[in-house]
């Protein structure tokens, strides 16, 4: 298991941009926005992330307590994840930032596009 990463407790911003800014954990909320969710749905609907991944991500939000777990009464039993009042806050607060990529995606992939076309002219 790789070591941990020390945490600069005294820097809010780090503390809370390292959770928000990995490559799952945002679009784990967003979806969650939508209410509760089951585990194997979530990852239906999260493109391209792996079970490990789904589970480390999970954990790590409950941990952080932007996500419930909650494990359902059924034979076999079956896990819920919701988001904390917390959580929604945070999605609050993204959301003009997932309009904005929304919004933009397009001219952020013709500005690579030109940009990497420039660089390949250059080589």
């Amino acid at each position: 298991m790789p070591a941990r990463r020390a945490v600069n407790y005294a820097c809010p911003i780090r503390d809370v941009l390292d959770r928000i800014g990995d490559a799952w954990s945002l679009l784990v909320l967003i979806e969650l926005r939508n209410g509760p969710c089951r585990f194997n749905a979530l990852r239906r609907v999260i493109d391209g992330i792996s079970q490990r991944m789904l589970s480390v991500t999970l954990r790590h939000l409950e941990r952080d307590g932007l996500v419930t777990r909650t494990v359902l009464p059924l034979a076999p039993p079956q896990v819920e994840y919701a988001l904390t009042p917390m959580g929604q806050s945070l999605i609050e607060t993204v959301e003009p930032m997932r309009l904005w990529a929304e919004i933009n995606q397009n001219a952020v992939r013709e500005s690579r596009a030109a940009f990497d076309a420039k660089l390949a002219q250059m080589a």
